[in-house]
């Protein structure tokens, strides 16, 4: 592949200039970063370890909360070094592996919320053949084409921008190398490849995202046949993942589902879906299911004896 460029880093204007904002900002993304691991590695610790949440829901819930840990660090510490250090800047070959391990990640859990909601749709639908439809080999084969999914997607942004020629400023006015602002950089027409991140990133978030909320329809609509005990447990469990749908999906179609142009909002909302909807899942799924909340005591109470 060749290389067509004339800048070996890019410099990252991060979230202020301010000094004192920068430390506040700081201590409170150290603060919701320890919290993101230690939510995320007790989900998988604990799916992995209790043996009660062997059902394919907690399957793909702990892959979720790995995936949550790997999106988050590959973005949060590289943003913590910059808010503390003068020189905010990143290699052109770091910025490139941080685009495209952000995207395949992101990409992933994408694929993943989607094989999430199938399970919750035959587990209500179909109760009788839930366990033969969701056997183990289904579970894994969801898993690994989530993971598929995201390295296509992240692959097909990584060869539209790595050939870019930015031969003018290397300046990225944001904490992160995304599309939008490494394309603003680019001394070449980019009209191409903005069309490509509309369908790549925007197009299919929405799609996605308005299939989510039909199969989600049609599951609370199916829940006038079931018990008034398992009518609150799926709205439990369906509400939990509706919440992190919205969270997830919502930022990404402003951000991506427009012309590539970027705007002050980009941070906040690149913030949102980086660094804060991580921290949230966990937290959303621990407090409203209480399975896992069950299984952490006795693991818990188990450690203490």
């Amino acid at each position: 592949m060749e290389q067509r460029y004339n800048v070996t880093e890019f410099i990252l204007l991060g979230l202020t200039q301010s000094l004192h904002g920068q430390k506040i900002l700081f201590l409170l993304f150290l603060l919701i970063y320890v919290v993101t691991m230690i939510g995320n590695l007790l989900i998988i610790m604990t799916v992995v370890i209790s043996p009660t949440l062997n059902a394919p829901l907690y399957f793909f819930l702990g892959y979720l909360s790995f995936l949550d840990a790997v999106y988050s660090t590959t973005v949060t510490p590289n943003m913590l070094m910059n808010l503390l250090n003068k020189k905010k800047t990143i290699s052109f070959q770091a910025c490139f592996t941080q685009l495209f391990i952000e995207h395949l990640f992101g990409g992933a859990e994408i694929l993943l919320l989607v094989a999430m909601a199938y399970d919750r749709y035959v587990a209500i639908c179909k109760p009788l053949h839930y366990m033969t439809i969701m056997n183990q080999r289904v579970c894994v084969l969801l898993v690994v084409l989530a993971c598929v999914g995201g390295f296509v997607h992240a692959i097909v942004h990584l060869l539209f921008v790595y050939n870019l020629p930015f031969c003018g400023t290397n300046v990225i006015d944001h904490f992160v190398c995304d599309m939008y602002p490494l394309l603003k950089l680019a001394c070449t027409d980019t009209y191409v490849i903005g069309l490509s991140v509309i369908a790549n990133d925007g197009a299919i978030c929405v799609i996605i995202f308005l299939m989510l909320l039909i199969s989600y329809g049609v599951i609370l609509h199916s829940l006038k046949n079931l018990s008034q005990e398992g009518r609150l447990k799926a709205l439990s469990t369906c509400g939990s993942h509706i919440t992190v749908v919205v969270l997830f999906f919502v930022p990404c179609i402003f951000m991506y589902m427009r012309p590539p142009y970027t705007l002050p909002i980009d941070k906040f909302l690149t913030v949102f879906y980086t660094v804060f909807t991580p921290m949230l899942n966990p937290l959303i799924y621990t407090l409203r299911n209480t399975e896992i909340k069950i299984a952490m005591k006795k693991i818990w109470t188990r450690k203490r004896k």
